[in-house]
């Protein structure tokens, strides 16, 4: 028979581990360069830009705008980075306690 109060346990433990994780992706960090290495990103698993790198040659005025472009494509491929491993971070936090069912995507739970 269905035990309500089980499944109401159980859920609480998957909100926890949940939040467990999410609280945890602030840890795990991806980076990404543009321009052949010469501007790089840093993310972690927030998506909050934690550091950025830029090439010594890249800092004269004749080359800002060049250099913004290359800061918007370098955050956007560790955001790209870091968007994998944090849902990797809670698959492994949530395993065996949330069903895999195909087609179902529990994402958005995870953008704490």
């Amino acid at each position: 028979m269905f035990d309500m109060m089980k499944m109401m346990g159980k859920m609480k433990e998957v909100q926890a581990k949940i939040k467990e994780a999410q609280d945890n992706l602030v840890n795990i960090k991806a980076s990404g360069e543009a321009g052949g290495g010469m501007v790089k990103a840093t993310v972690n698993g927030k998506k909050e830009v934690i550091e950025l790198s830029f090439d010594d040659t890249l800092l004269k005025p004749e080359d800002k705008e060049m250099l913004q472009d290359l800061v918007v494509a370098a955050v956007n491929k560790a955001n790209a980075e870091v968007e994998i491993l944090a849902k990797e971070e809670m698959r492994k936090s949530t395993e065996g306690m949330i069903p895999n069912i195909p087609g179902l995507d529990l994402g958005g739970m995870f953008n704490g």
